[in-house]
Order: C-alpha cells, then sequence, then structure tokens
C-alpha cells in the first residue's frame, strides 16, 4: 500500500467537470477511442506471454468493442471491470465462457468498501483513453500500481498536447478562450509512471489527422470525445446562438485539407510499464522509442 498523497490537480484543467464527465451515461463508447484500442490490440504481440487475468478500467470510455475483441484475443484470460463513474465498482469475473457485453451482470459497490488488501490483483491493467481527462492522474497511475500483480504490466493510451491545434487556433483568432485544457507530454506521462512505481515505462506516439465535411459535423463528433475541461472556459450554459458562431468561426477559418474538409488533429500517446519487486539501489527508467524502433527490437530479440 503506498502512502497518501495529496496530488492538485492538472493545472487549467477544471476538476468538477472532469468528475461530471466521467459520470455521464453511455450507450457506446466513442469511435476514436474504439480505433485507439484496436492499434493498443496489436502491441500485445510485443508481450511474450499472454496475462491470464486482465482488468478492463473504464471500459466504456476505453471501448465497448474493444472489450469484446481483447476477450477473443485472451481467451482463456480471466476478466475483471472497474469504473469509477458514479462513485461504482463494476466488477465482471468471466472465465472465457463466450457471455455477451452486459453491464447489467457487473457486481456493483462502493470502491471504499473493496480498497486495500481484499482486492485481487491482476496481470495486466488496460487504460484506454482515460488519463487525459483526470484531473488527478499520478494519483490514479498510483491506483492502478497496486491492483497489477509483481510481474504485471500496465497498458494505457490518452490524447496528447499536439491534439485539437486547429480548434485551438480558431479560437485563439476569435480571442475566445481555450478551446480544451492542456494536454500532458508523453515524457511527462512517462516521468509519472515512474514516480508511480513502474519500471521500464515505454512511450510511443503517432499523429492521425481526421477530416470532416462539415463543422457542424466536427462538433457532434468531438462532443462525443470529451467536453471542454479548461478551467478557462466560458462559464455558464452557451445557447444555439453560441453554437452557430463558433461553427462559422471555424468554416472560416478552419484549417484543410486539400480535398478542402476540415482537418483536426490528434496525437495519440501510447504506453506500458511493468510492475517489479522492490529493490533496494534500483533505478527506474524511461525510454522513448518509435513505433517501427520498437517492432525492431522484439524482431531482434526473436531472432
Amino acid at each position: 500500500m503506498s502512502e497518501p498523497f495529496d496530488e492538485p490537480p492538472v493545472p487549467g484543467l477544471d476538476e468538477a467537470a472532469a468528475r461530471r464527465w466521467l459520470q455521464l451515461p453511455r450507450q457506446n463508447s466513442p469511435w476514436l477511442h474504439e480505433e485507439v484500442a484496436r492499434r493498443m490490440i496489436d502491441r500485445l504481440e510485443w508481450f511474450r506471454e499472454p496475462p491470464s487475468n486482465w482488468l478492463h478500467w473504464e471500459p466504456d470510455l476505453g471501448g465497448q468493442q474493444a472489450h469484446r475483441a481483447l476477450r477473443e484475443r485472451l481467451p482463456g484470460a480471466r476478466v475483471q471491470v472497474w469504473s469509477d463513474a458514479a462513485g461504482a465498482r463494476m466488477n465482471e469475473q468471466e472465465n472465457g465462457n463466450g457471455r455477451r457485453w452486459n453491464p447489467l451482470t457487473w457486481w456493483r459497490g462502493s470502491e471504499r468498501a473493496s480498497r486495500g488488501g481484499q482486492d485481487e490483483t491482476t496481470e495486466m491493467l488496460w487504460a484506454n483513453m482515460v488519463l487525459h481527462m483526470q484531473a488527478h492522474p499520478l494519483t490514479l497511475m498510483r491506483r492502478w500500481h497496486q491492483r497489477i500483480a509483481v510481474g504485471g504490466f500496465l497498458m494505457f493510451s490518452c490524447l496528447g498536447p499536439d491534439s485539437l491545434k486547429e480548434l485551438r487556433d480558431v479560437y485563439a483568432r476569435e480571442s475566445w478562450p481555450d478551446a480544451a485544457h492542456r494536454f500532458t507530454d508523453m515524457h511527462d506521462w512517462g516521468d509519472m509512471l515512474v514516480q508511480s512505481g513502474f519500471a521500464e515505462p515505454v512511450m510511443d506516439m503517432e499523429q492521425l489527422t481526421l477530416t470532416y465535411s462539415s463543422a457542424s459535423a466536427m462538433l457532434d463528433e468531438l462532443r462525443g470525445l470529451g467536453r471542454n475541461l479548461s478551467s478557462s472556459r466560458f462559464s455558464g450554459l452557451r445557447g444555439r446562438g453560441w453554437r452557430a458562431r463558433v461553427e462559422q468561426a471555424i468554416e472560416r477559418e478552419g484549417a484543410r485539407a486539400p480535398d478542402g474538409r476540415l482537418v483536426q488533429s490528434f496525437e495519440l500517446i501510447y504506453g506500458h510499464a511493468f510492475k517489479a519487486e522492490r529493490r533496494s539501489g534500483s533505478h527506474d527508467g524511461t525510454q522513448s522509442v518509435s513505433i517501427d524502433d520498437m517492432r525492431t527490437m522484439l524482431r531482434t530479440r526473436r531472432s
């Protein structure tokens, strides 16, 4: 058990707004989150031994389709899910029986009642597209470290600081408050992994560019991906007139692809790290490698 830790919220992020976003009910997971999860699943080939059990953190955010795909990829593994939404813990334990995704089968109880030594550890903790919307990410990483068994590993993804740069530029030209809070850099995530007790953290990133037929279509998709959690955003409710102003500004000033479609960039950050036995005098370092370099290293090890 780690020592009590009072982490200040991420600078510029509205903690109450972040909590409200997490607690929103969701029928489906965002399309982009499902796509990022698919790319994360491909990275499982980097590990020699598949986990015999794994925990999906916030599966409604991380991807309901991804949850099914992971179960198919790891057919013999026992599964748990955990959600802090509405202060509820959802814990599903399966034995590869092919049961379909059904939130009604999850056991619900208070998080406080399930903390401590009674919690079962897991060999893999899967957290897709969660961290960048957290007000206290280091605290969350420490919780993850507690839940992972020695020798187990964490796999996560999140958005990086180059995400939404085109939308941020439009807001800046209009002298509006930030379009979103500032996302954390890849190297800072690596540092936080080490601070949380993880060993051998490896980070990589890729750029994804999406195009849209209209500003309305862009805003509709962004609405599904999250909310503006910037503490400097406009206070109070904004009516239909505000939405029209934003659409007009994007149509007028937004970046466009050669075919004329509106462009929006997303920086996707991926990370994994292990929970090693604590040894006196040990030193954990962080590496930043490209995806191609990682694949080359793994092929070299196998040969």
